[in-house]
């Protein structure tokens, strides 16, 4: 079939291995399907690198234009020149910001639906390849929304490490670098120890509500699975 040649080796899907594959994991298993437009990938990391230095240079340009509120009387020039120059320095850095996160989502919007395209249909057709016995089992109801919502946890998964962990961690390193060239290196150690604090709290966190999470999603495929059980069987009901 057309989906079963465009697959990247390597054996099960990553659908078939995520169970008990941690997050990290599974975006490995994602990479292929990623890397088959490596030029996307590409400038659409060029974008996101381009706005993280645009949206730091933002407070920076700032800074030097409240200072530069602050010059002694002089020229009219001195006035008027410098502060009009920072002001569209500030208002350029602002909208290349913006410019350039829209530019990195329109170049990967592509990527990440094809990548939900091929794995969707590969869960497809691995459910077509299943024994009669599975399917004689009438668990249609329960199969389609755990589709449903594999293909958006894909997309959340994709989205969320890519617009917003990756980014934090580029933002995190140019604000590291700038503090520790700027100031004291106080400022760098206090800003590093409090975000790697927050970041564990957070992982804790999030791994305390996953196992919530995990059931809420079981029961509701149960529900859903009996839900459209007794519609196919609805002789049998009445």
């Amino acid at each position: 079939m057309r989906g079963t040649q465009n697959r990247p080796s390597g054996g099960m899907l990553p659908i078939q291995r995520a169970a008990n594959r941690s997050d990290w994991q599974v975006i490995n298993d994602l990479l292929p399907y990623l890397f088959e437009h490596r030029f996307r990938v590409l400038f659409a990391m060029l974008c996101l690198v381009a706005a993280k230095f645009a949206n730091l240079g933002v407070p920076i340009v700032l800074k030097d234009l409240i200072d530069a509120m602050n010059i002694k009387p002089g020229s009219l020039q001195s006035y008027l020149i410098v502060p009009a120059g920072l002001i569209v320095g500030y208002g350029a850095l602002r909208l290349l910001a913006s410019l350039f996160s829209e530019l990195r989502e329109l170049l990967f919007a592509k990527v990440t639906q094809s990548a939900v395209r091929k794995i969707a249909l590969q869960v497809f057709e691995h459910l077509h390849a299943l024994s009669l016995q599975f399917h004689l089992g009438r668990q249609t109801g329960g199969v389609s929304r755990d589709i449903e919502r594999g293909t958006r946890g894909i997309q959340t998964l994709v989205s969320f490490s890519l617009y917003s962990i990756l980014p934090t961690i580029i933002e995190f390193v140019l604000v590291l670098a700038y503090f520790a060239y700027n100031y004291d290196i106080w400022f760098a150690i206090i800003t590093f120890v409090a975000l790697v604090v927050y970041i564990f709290y957070t992982i804790k966190v999030t791994e305390w509500r996953t196992y919530y999470r995990r059931t809420m999603n079981e029961m509701d495929s149960k529900a859903n699975q009996r839900a459209i059980d007794s519609l196919i069987n609805f002789e049998t009901v009445k």
